[in-house]
């Protein structure tokens, strides 16, 4: 009896505490504590209140707490007043999770801007701070920004095409800006350009190329280019810089022009029967039957949209220059745009690439970047002897026919029938062949200039050029008939 009594009782306790459990389980809690606001503090830099103006450009400092959790960042405004103007602007709130930025105000009032800054920190409730720290100081006017278009130039025209090669990237566009505030901390941050009124592009570089889906169609014709800037306090130069240009196509319509670049009256004074400009114009007429003069000195260089109709342009410059070089070094920078393009060149002339480093002595070589080394494929130069030597020139074997000096127009001292400064291509570059050799009389003391390249082929994907280092117009006219006739068919003109 009594152990049965034991397990009434032990069930009983069992139950009673079962009941009891789950009453508590149904017992209501009591509600969780309410998230309390962050709060909000600035440093005292730049003193609140501080009458002094201030360049506007500022670097401000924060911080926040949290006694129920953590701070997940913080939201940032200012309002300024402009007292002459008469209004006020308030700025959107903007997010971040530093305790320090340095921040552009607007300050375009010329007699007062009064900046009123809020900063509210934001807990990881996402509740906000609802009385944020502020500070109230004043900037001085910032002035605009100033632009200008360095390149390309107003009114110019300039060749395009419609698909980029490895030669021509585009119209080439350089600019710069002057910031007023300079002196007071202010800078330009950044450049926006666009063509023909379409969007925008905005960059930190200083030159862009612009290629030709950017300008409206038709591509061939004028075409305005704007530039502008913007300065570190977020002002936008209003006025900007603005170029029109115009764009030709090279319609390589023609064949041949001629840039007579030959001076007659500086051909030497041991010449017998000095040509005129005359008979110069009728060799190379002669030579190069169907072609086009263009006489360098009497008209400047040719326009892009004259040069452009020619598949090939021949450059000489046959006088003997002593006390300063051929012009040719002065426009390099046409002859590349037109090779870039699709156009051809064949130079010669006495000293012609002696002309390029008329300041140094030979033998020399051109740098990678050089218009010699890059466009006309030679990196390294000598000359022959200020006395005649050169008696003809071998071609290369199979594709091009030997050439002999005209010994009658070499006549008289120091020449004797020989040609002089001679210029030898010690090391062409690459994609090239040497197409005619140097050569002299058996006895000659400079035999060490025996079978050096002087004349010499580029063929490129664009381009091709032909360098002849010495004045065509001292060949005896059949020869360089033949010559002109071989040079064509090998360039396919």
């Amino acid at each position: 009896m009594m152990s049965k009594f034991k397990f009434n009782l032990f069930s009983a306790f069992t139950l009673v505490m079962l009941i009891l459990f789950i009453i508590s389980c149904e017992r209501k809690t009591s509600p969780a504590d309410p998230n309390e606001y962050p709060n909000t503090s600035m440093a005292n830099i730049p003193r609140d209140n501080d009458t002094t103006k201030l360049f506007a450009l500022l670097t401000l400092h924060w911080d926040g707490e949290d006694f129920d959790g953590f701070i997940s960042g913080y939201e940032y405004r200012y309002k300024t007043y402009r007292k002459s103007i008469g209004d006020s602007i308030v700025q959107d709130w903007k997010f971040t999770d530093q305790t320090s930025l340095t921040i552009p105000f607007l300050s375009d009032d010329s007699v007062e801007n009064k900046q009123v800054f809020e900063i509210r920190a934001i807990d990881d409730q996402g509740d906000a701070d609802p009385t944020p720290a502020t500070k109230n100081f004043y900037t001085y006017r910032t002035d605009f920004p100033i632009t200008e278009i360095l390149y390309p130039i107003q009114n110019r025209t300039y060749f395009v095409v419609e698909q980029l090669t490895d030669w021509w990237g585009g119209i080439e566009l350089e600019f710069k800006a002057y910031d007023p505030d300079i002196d007071k901390g202010g800078g330009i941050t950044e450049y926006g350009w666009a063509v023909d009124g379409g969007d925008t592009t905005w960059t930190k570089d200083t030159a862009v190329v612009i290629i030709p889906d950017k300008f409206q169609q038709p591509l061939v014709g004028e075409h305005k280019i704007t530039v502008t800037s913007r300065d570190n306090t977020n002002l936008i130069d209003p006025i900007g810089a603005t170029v029109t240009i115009k764009l030709v196509s090279p319609a390589g319509g023609k064949n041949i022009l001629i840039i007579d670049a030959t001076t007659e009256t500086n051909f030497p004074g041991g010449l017998t029967n000095k040509a005129t400009d005359a008979q110069v114009d009728a060799f190379y007429s002669e030579i190069f039957p169907n072609s086009d003069q263009w006489d360098l000195r009497q008209r400047g260089f040719p326009p892009v949209d004259s040069i452009g109709q020619y598949k090939l342009v021949v450059w000489h410059s046959d006088d003997l220059p002593f006390t300063q070089p051929h012009v040719i070094a002065n426009y390099t920078d046409q002859i590349k745009d037109y090779l870039n393009v699709g156009g051809n060149i064949i130079i010669g002339g006495w000293r012609i690439l002696k002309s390029f480093a008329w300041t140094q002595n030979f033998p020399i070589t051109f740098p990678p970047e050089s218009f010699v080394n890059e466009y006309l494929h030679i990196v390294s130069v000598d000359e022959s002897s200020f006395e005649g030597d050169m008696t003809y020139a071998d071609g290369l074997q199979g594709l091009y026919s030997s050439i002999r000096v005209d010994s009658v127009k070499m006549a008289g001292f120091p020449y004797f029938g020989k040609l002089s400064h001679v210029n030898l291509i010690s090391l062409p570059a690459g994609f090239t062949d040497g197409i005619y050799f140097y050569q002299n009389p058996p006895n000659s003391q400079y035999f060490e200039f025996r079978g050096k390249t002087i004349g010499l082929r580029y063929y490129g994907t664009a381009f091709q050029s032909v360098v002849l280092g010495f004045p065509m117009y001292f060949l005896k006219l059949e020869d360089a008939k033949v010559m002109a006739q071989e040079i064509l068919a090998q360039m396919g003109i």
